[in-house]
C-alpha cells in the first residue's frame, strides 16, 4: 500500500507535469505526490536523503525505471539533488512554499517550531493526543485504520532510527486524521514539524534502545487494536501510558 496523495490547489498542474514526464504509472505516481508533500511539508527539509532507488521501486511498486523518472522530473524542477555514490538529497532552498505548505499553514508553523522545546512538546502531547481517543472511537472510518496499520507495519520494518521516527510521528498523525477535526489535525502537524528538530532527534537517538523500539512498538499495536474495538477507556489509557514512558525516557522523568 502507497501513502495517500495529498492534493493541492494545483494538482491537476501537476499531473499534467508529471504525465509529460512520461510518469504514468500509479505507483510512480504515488511516489511522486509522496516526495512533493514531504518537502512541501517541511519533513524533507534540505539536504535531507531520500530513500535509495530500491527501496522506493519496493515501496510504491514501481519500476527502478519509473522510480528514475520520478527523481529526474524533481531535479529538473531543483527540488533534489543527486551525487554519484552519495544519494539523492533534497536542494538547498528548494522547498516550495506552495499550495500545500500555505494550506496546511506551514509557514507559520515551522516559526513557531523553533520557540518549542521537547520537553514542552511532551507536557502538551500528554495533555492534547489523549482528548483524541473520543473523537477516534466515534468518527474513525476503515481508510483511517488503514492508514494507521500501513505506520505500524513500516515503523516496525524501519532500517534506521530515523525512519523509524518518521512512521511513529505518521501514525500519531493518523491518529488526528481519524478524529476527522481540523484542530486536532494542526496541532499534530505542529507536533511533527517540532520533531525533526535537532534537539529532538538528538534525544531520540540516545534514548532508543532496540528495547525500548521494541516496547513503543508494542504499545502502538496495542493502541490501535483498543481503538478498532471502539474502546475509549482503554485506548486512552495505553496512549497516556506510551507518552509517558516515552517523556521518561527522553528526560528521565518518574
Amino acid at each position: 500500500m502507497t501513502d495517500r496523495p495529498v492534493r493541492t490547489a494545483d494538482d491537476s498542474d501537476f499531473q499534467e507535469s508529471l504525465a509529460e514526464s512520461g510518469i504514468r504509472s500509479d505507483g510512480a505516481r504515488a511516489l511522486a505526490r509522496y516526495i512533493q508533500a514531504e518537502i512541501a511539508r517541511g519533513r524533507f527539509s534540505p539536504g535531507h536523503r531520500l530513500p535509495t532507488e530500491r527501496e522506493l521501486s519496493e515501496r510504491f511498486g514501481a519500476s527502478r525505471g519509473a522510480v528514475r523518472r520520478v527523481l529526474g522530473h524533481f531535479k529538473s524542477l531543483g527540488l533534489i539533488t543527486q551525487v554519484v555514490g552519495s544519494g539523492t538529497f533534497v536542494a538547498e532552498g528548494g522547498a516550495p512554499l506552495g499550495p500545500a505548505a500555505k494550506a496546511t499553514g506551514m509557514v507559520e508553523s515551522g516559526g513557531m517550531a523553533g520557540q518549542v522545546s521537547p520537553a514542552q512538546l511532551m507536557d502538551a502531547r500528554l495533555l492534547i493526543e489523549p482528548q483524541m481517543v473520543s473523537l477516534i472511537v466515534r468518527f474513525a472510518t476503515a481508510d483511517d485504520f488503514e492508514r494507521m496499520q500501513e505506520c505500524l507495519v513500516r515503523s516496525e520494518a524501519a532500517a534506521s532510527i530515523e525512519e523509524f521516527e518518521h512512521w511513529d510521528g505518521a501514525l500519531h498523525q493518523a491518529f488526528a486524521e481519524a478524529t476527522h477535526n481540523n484542530f486536532f489535525l494542526r496541532i499534530l502537524e505542529l507536533t511533527n514539524v517540532v520533531r525533526e528538530e535537532g534537539e529532538w532527534g538528538r534525544l531520540k537517538r540516545i534514548s532508543l534502545t532496540p528495547e525500548r523500539r521494541e516496547r513503543y512498538e508494542m504499545q502502538h499495536r496495542a493502541i490501535v487494536a483498543a481503538l478498532r474495538d471502539r474502546d475509549e477507556d482503554t485506548a486512552r489509557g495505553l496512549l497516556e501510558e506510551h507518552l509517558l514512558e516515552v517523556q521518561r525516557n527522553l528526560f528521565g522523568r518518574r
